[in-house]
């Protein structure tokens, strides 16, 4: 793993989304020069993957509360 790929990892979902958004916002901007932007969305493209996968984890966490301790019933999906 890169120096930044072990930093993404350690981010919060929140950490992470705050930051994907303020590249978001900078993107829009224009401000940026060509390197910049092109560097920007490949951290953005990282940080997006990382948010995914938090969300996919926490979906996975209430799918287990749902079927609950006394063992599923039936498999449904959380629906968010």
């Amino acid at each position: 793993m890169t120096v930044a790929a072990n930093e993404i990892a350690s981010l919060s979902f929140e950490q992470a989304l705050a930051e994907l958004e303020k590249i978001v916002a900078e993107l829009d901007s224009g401000k940026t020069d060509l390197e910049q932007s092109i560097d920007a969305y490949e951290r953005g493209a990282r940080l997006r993957a990382h948010c995914e996968a938090k969300l996919k984890e926490a979906q996975l966490r209430v799918e287990r509360i749902v079927i609950g301790p006394s063992g599923p019933t039936g498999v449904e999906p959380a629906e968010f």
